[in-house]
Protein backbone atom coordinates (compact mmCIF):
# COMPACT_ATOMS: atom_id res chain seq x y z
CA UNK A 1 0.00 0.00 0.00
CA UNK A 2 2.48 2.55 1.57
CA UNK A 3 6.20 2.34 1.52
CA UNK A 4 6.59 1.62 5.37
CA UNK A 5 7.37 -2.38 6.79
CA UNK A 6 4.69 -3.80 7.96
CA UNK A 7 4.11 -5.37 11.35
CA UNK A 8 5.05 -8.84 12.35
CA UNK A 9 2.85 -10.21 14.66
CA UNK A 10 4.80 -12.73 16.71
CA UNK A 11 7.18 -15.87 17.34
CA UNK A 12 6.37 -18.93 15.36
CA UNK A 13 5.11 -17.35 12.57
CA UNK A 14 6.46 -16.01 8.64
CA UNK A 15 2.91 -13.85 8.13
CA UNK A 16 2.86 -10.20 8.41
CA UNK A 17 0.25 -8.50 9.04
CA UNK A 18 -0.33 -4.99 7.96
CA UNK A 19 -1.37 -2.99 10.94
CA UNK A 20 -2.76 0.52 9.75
CA UNK A 21 -3.96 3.60 11.59
CA UNK A 22 -7.55 5.46 10.66
CA UNK A 23 -8.18 9.14 11.73
CA UNK A 24 -11.78 9.69 11.37
CA UNK A 25 -13.03 13.33 11.69
CA UNK A 26 -15.25 14.38 14.31
CA UNK A 27 -16.71 16.79 11.74
CA UNK A 28 -17.30 14.41 9.46
CA UNK A 29 -18.97 11.88 11.35
CA UNK A 30 -21.80 14.40 12.33
CA UNK A 31 -22.84 15.08 8.64
CA UNK A 32 -24.94 17.74 7.95
CA UNK A 33 -25.73 18.52 11.32
CA UNK A 34 -22.23 19.41 12.22
CA UNK A 35 -22.81 18.44 15.73
CA UNK A 36 -22.88 14.77 17.74
CA UNK A 37 -23.11 11.90 15.55
CA UNK A 38 -24.87 10.79 12.21
CA UNK A 39 -25.73 7.21 12.58
CA UNK A 40 -25.69 6.72 9.05
CA UNK A 41 -22.84 7.77 8.41
CA UNK A 42 -20.91 6.09 11.30
CA UNK A 43 -22.71 2.67 10.45
CA UNK A 44 -21.44 2.89 6.84
CA UNK A 45 -18.06 3.44 8.07
CA UNK A 46 -18.14 -0.07 10.67
CA UNK A 47 -19.98 -2.10 7.70
CA UNK A 48 -16.85 -0.80 5.46
CA UNK A 49 -14.00 -1.30 8.21
CA UNK A 50 -15.63 -5.35 8.65
CA UNK A 51 -15.76 -5.56 4.44
CA UNK A 52 -12.05 -4.34 4.76
CA UNK A 53 -10.58 -6.62 7.45
CA UNK A 54 -12.38 -9.92 5.90
CA UNK A 55 -9.76 -9.30 3.31
CA UNK A 56 -6.87 -11.58 2.71
CA UNK A 57 -3.30 -10.67 2.04
CA UNK A 58 -0.52 -12.27 0.75
CA UNK A 59 2.80 -12.16 2.77
CA UNK A 60 4.01 -9.66 -0.02
CA UNK A 61 3.12 -6.19 1.26
CA UNK A 62 0.78 -5.70 -1.34
CA UNK A 63 -3.12 -6.00 -0.86
CA UNK A 64 -4.88 -8.97 -2.56
CA UNK A 65 -8.39 -8.18 -1.25
CA UNK A 66 -10.96 -11.24 -1.92
CA UNK A 67 -13.93 -10.39 -4.31
CA UNK A 68 -16.56 -7.86 -3.59
CA UNK A 69 -19.73 -10.73 -3.46
CA UNK A 70 -17.26 -12.87 -1.34
CA UNK A 71 -16.85 -9.86 1.45
CA UNK A 72 -20.29 -9.07 1.59
CA UNK A 73 -21.25 -12.72 2.59
CA UNK A 74 -22.33 -13.99 5.34
CA UNK A 75 -19.62 -13.77 7.90
CA UNK A 76 -18.87 -16.38 10.78
CA UNK A 77 -16.73 -14.42 12.65
CA UNK A 78 -16.15 -17.09 15.48
CA UNK A 79 -14.17 -19.89 12.40
CA UNK A 80 -13.40 -16.98 10.28
CA UNK A 81 -15.55 -18.46 7.59
CA UNK A 82 -17.27 -16.51 4.95
CA UNK A 83 -17.10 -13.01 4.45
CA UNK A 84 -13.17 -13.48 2.78
CA UNK A 85 -12.35 -13.94 6.00
CA UNK A 86 -8.39 -14.93 6.32
CA UNK A 87 -7.80 -18.23 7.74
CA UNK A 88 -4.39 -19.32 9.58
CA UNK A 89 -1.09 -18.58 7.73
CA UNK A 90 -2.40 -15.50 6.31
CA UNK A 91 -2.00 -11.92 6.93
CA UNK A 92 -4.96 -9.95 7.86
CA UNK A 93 -5.40 -6.01 8.51
CA UNK A 94 -4.89 -4.78 12.82
CA UNK A 95 -6.39 -1.52 12.50
CA UNK A 96 -5.95 1.16 14.59
CA UNK A 97 -8.89 4.15 14.84
CA UNK A 98 -8.15 7.87 16.42
CA UNK A 99 -10.92 9.91 16.30
CA UNK A 100 -10.88 13.84 16.16
CA UNK A 101 -13.33 15.83 18.71
CA UNK A 102 -14.43 18.61 16.57
CA UNK A 103 -18.06 17.80 16.31
CA UNK A 104 -18.18 18.39 20.05
CA UNK A 105 -15.49 20.64 21.13
CA UNK A 106 -12.02 21.72 20.15
CA UNK A 107 -9.38 23.47 22.60
CA UNK A 108 -9.94 26.60 20.08
CA UNK A 109 -13.22 26.64 21.34
CA UNK A 110 -13.36 27.88 24.78
CA UNK A 111 -11.27 30.65 24.71
CA UNK A 112 -12.50 32.08 27.68
CA UNK A 113 -10.88 29.47 29.73
CA UNK A 114 -7.72 28.38 30.75
CA UNK A 115 -6.40 26.66 27.64
CA UNK A 116 -5.27 23.59 29.44
CA UNK A 117 -8.92 22.87 30.16
CA UNK A 118 -10.13 23.57 27.08
CA UNK A 119 -8.13 20.86 25.87
CA UNK A 120 -9.10 18.48 28.59
CA UNK A 121 -12.59 19.28 27.44
CA UNK A 122 -11.52 18.54 23.77
CA UNK A 123 -9.79 14.62 25.36
CA UNK A 124 -13.29 14.03 27.08
CA UNK A 125 -14.80 14.87 23.62
CA UNK A 126 -12.57 12.41 21.77
CA UNK A 127 -13.70 9.43 24.50
CA UNK A 128 -17.03 10.03 23.80
CA UNK A 129 -16.65 9.41 20.26
CA UNK A 130 -14.64 6.47 20.61
CA UNK A 131 -17.16 4.68 22.99
CA UNK A 132 -20.24 5.66 20.57
CA UNK A 133 -17.94 4.48 17.63
CA UNK A 134 -16.59 1.49 19.32
CA UNK A 135 -20.36 0.35 20.19
CA UNK A 136 -21.63 0.62 16.36
CA UNK A 137 -18.83 -1.11 15.31
CA UNK A 138 -19.23 -4.07 17.44
CA UNK A 139 -23.05 -4.24 16.66
CA UNK A 140 -21.67 -4.99 13.17
CA UNK A 141 -19.88 -7.71 14.76
CA UNK A 142 -16.74 -6.39 15.07
CA UNK A 143 -14.51 -6.70 18.40
CA UNK A 144 -13.41 -3.94 19.52
CA UNK A 145 -11.29 -2.00 22.79
CA UNK A 146 -10.62 1.47 24.16
CA UNK A 147 -7.41 2.76 24.99
CA UNK A 148 -6.84 6.09 26.72
CA UNK A 149 -3.70 7.64 28.31
CA UNK A 150 -5.58 8.51 31.78
CA UNK A 151 -8.11 6.27 33.47
CA UNK A 152 -11.72 6.42 32.76
CA UNK A 153 -13.09 3.55 35.40
CA UNK A 154 -14.35 1.34 33.20
CA UNK A 155 -15.26 2.16 30.42
CA UNK A 156 -12.01 2.40 28.61
CA UNK A 157 -8.38 0.63 29.11
CA UNK A 158 -4.87 2.61 30.42
CA UNK A 159 -3.05 2.87 27.37
CA UNK A 160 0.04 0.22 27.00
CA UNK A 161 1.95 -0.41 24.42
CA UNK A 162 1.81 -4.31 25.53
CA UNK A 163 -1.64 -3.92 26.24
CA UNK A 164 -2.77 -2.36 22.48
CA UNK A 165 -0.32 -5.45 20.91
CA UNK A 166 -2.91 -7.99 22.95
CA UNK A 167 -6.06 -6.40 21.60
CA UNK A 168 -4.40 -6.60 17.87
CA UNK A 169 -3.19 -9.73 18.54
CA UNK A 170 -7.20 -10.63 19.58
CA UNK A 171 -8.17 -9.31 16.19
CA UNK A 172 -9.95 -6.49 17.88
CA UNK A 173 -9.94 -2.73 16.68
CA UNK A 174 -8.40 -0.51 18.89
CA UNK A 175 -9.17 2.58 19.23
CA UNK A 176 -7.21 5.51 20.57
CA UNK A 177 -9.04 8.15 22.41
CA UNK A 178 -8.38 11.05 24.65
CA UNK A 179 -5.89 12.15 23.08
CA UNK A 180 -1.63 12.03 24.37
CA UNK A 181 -3.18 13.25 27.62
CA UNK A 182 -1.59 16.46 27.53
CA UNK A 183 -3.10 20.09 27.02
CA UNK A 184 -1.56 21.70 23.17
CA UNK A 185 -1.00 18.14 21.12
CA UNK A 186 -3.84 17.45 18.67
CA UNK A 187 -5.86 14.30 17.72
CA UNK A 188 -3.26 14.87 14.67
CA UNK A 189 -0.17 14.61 17.02
CA UNK A 190 -2.11 11.51 18.93
CA UNK A 191 -2.35 9.72 16.01
CA UNK A 192 0.94 9.67 14.31
CA UNK A 193 2.13 9.13 18.13
CA UNK A 194 0.51 6.16 18.63
CA UNK A 195 1.12 5.12 15.14
CA UNK A 196 4.66 5.61 15.24
CA UNK A 197 4.57 3.46 19.11
CA UNK A 198 2.63 1.08 17.43
CA UNK A 199 4.94 -0.10 14.38
CA UNK A 200 1.98 0.89 11.61
CA UNK A 201 2.69 0.55 8.23
CA UNK A 202 0.97 3.74 7.62
CA UNK A 203 -1.91 6.38 8.48
CA UNK A 204 -5.34 6.81 6.47
CA UNK A 205 -7.00 10.39 6.95
CA UNK A 206 -10.95 10.41 6.16
CA UNK A 207 -11.81 13.54 6.52
CA UNK A 208 -14.57 16.25 4.77
CA UNK A 209 -12.01 16.76 1.85
CA UNK A 210 -11.10 14.70 -0.78
CA UNK A 211 -7.51 14.69 -0.34
CA UNK A 212 -4.57 17.79 -0.29
CA UNK A 213 -5.11 20.62 -2.53
CA UNK A 214 -2.59 23.42 -3.19
CA UNK A 215 -5.34 25.96 -1.84
CA UNK A 216 -8.48 26.26 -0.16
CA UNK A 217 -10.98 24.38 -2.46
CA UNK A 218 -13.87 25.71 -0.77
CA UNK A 219 -12.62 29.52 -1.35
CA UNK A 220 -10.72 29.60 -4.45
CA UNK A 221 -11.93 27.01 -7.23
CA UNK A 222 -9.00 27.30 -8.89
CA UNK A 223 -7.37 24.75 -6.16
CA UNK A 224 -5.72 21.54 -7.51
CA UNK A 225 -5.28 18.74 -5.68
CA UNK A 226 -1.93 16.49 -5.43
CA UNK A 227 -2.06 13.23 -6.27
CA UNK A 228 1.22 12.67 -4.30
CA UNK A 229 3.51 15.24 -2.12
CA UNK A 230 6.38 14.42 0.00
CA UNK A 231 5.55 15.44 4.01
CA UNK A 232 8.46 17.87 3.82
CA UNK A 233 6.36 19.86 0.76
CA UNK A 234 3.37 19.59 2.93
CA UNK A 235 5.93 21.46 5.66
CA UNK A 236 7.11 24.04 3.24
CA UNK A 237 4.37 24.92 1.56
CA UNK A 238 2.19 25.37 5.19
CA UNK A 239 -0.80 22.96 3.74
CA UNK A 240 -2.64 22.17 6.28
CA UNK A 241 -2.84 18.31 5.73
CA UNK A 242 -2.14 18.05 9.63
CA UNK A 243 -0.68 20.43 12.54
CA UNK A 244 3.68 20.93 11.93
CA UNK A 245 4.02 18.68 15.24
CA UNK A 246 2.48 15.44 13.57
CA UNK A 247 3.94 16.28 10.06
CA UNK A 248 7.62 16.23 11.70
CA UNK A 249 6.74 13.72 13.32
CA UNK A 250 5.95 11.72 10.26
CA UNK A 251 9.03 13.57 8.45
CA UNK A 252 11.57 12.66 10.82
CA UNK A 253 10.40 9.01 11.41
CA UNK A 254 9.30 7.74 7.60
CA UNK A 255 5.51 7.39 8.88
CA UNK A 256 3.82 8.05 4.88
CA UNK A 257 -0.14 9.27 4.80
CA UNK A 258 -2.75 9.03 2.58
CA UNK A 259 -5.84 11.33 2.89
CA UNK A 260 -8.88 10.64 1.29
CA UNK A 261 -12.97 11.69 1.65
CA UNK A 262 -14.70 10.01 4.67
CA UNK A 263 -18.32 10.19 2.02
CA UNK A 264 -16.73 8.66 -0.88
CA UNK A 265 -18.77 5.11 -1.48
CA UNK A 266 -16.48 2.74 -0.48
CA UNK A 267 -13.60 4.89 0.35
CA UNK A 268 -12.33 3.51 3.69
CA UNK A 269 -12.68 -0.06 2.60
CA UNK A 270 -10.58 1.07 -0.39
CA UNK A 271 -8.27 2.98 1.07
CA UNK A 272 -7.78 -0.24 3.23
CA UNK A 273 -7.18 -2.42 0.74
CA UNK A 274 -4.69 0.07 -0.60
CA UNK A 275 -6.67 1.94 -3.22
CA UNK A 276 -6.38 5.47 -2.62
CA UNK A 277 -8.46 8.08 -4.09
CA UNK A 278 -6.92 11.09 -2.64
CA UNK A 279 -3.13 12.38 -1.63
CA UNK A 280 -0.39 10.08 -0.42
CA UNK A 281 1.65 12.22 1.48
CA UNK A 282 5.50 10.38 1.30
CA UNK A 283 7.31 10.32 4.44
Amino acid sequence: MLPRTAHTPGKGTDVKNRRVFLKLSGEALAGEKHFGFCEGIVRDVAKQVKRALGCAYPDTGAPDPVSVEAAQAPCDLASGTGGGFPGPGVARVELGVVIGGGNFWRGRTGQEIDRCKADQIGMLATVMNAVYVSEIFRGEGLDTEIFTPFPCGSITEVFSKDGANRAFSGGKVVFFAGGTGHPFFSTDTTIVLRALEMEAESILLAKSIDGVYDKDPKTDPTAKRYGTISMAEVIEKRLGVVDLTAAVMCMENGMPMAVFDLNEPEGIARALAGDINGTIVTA
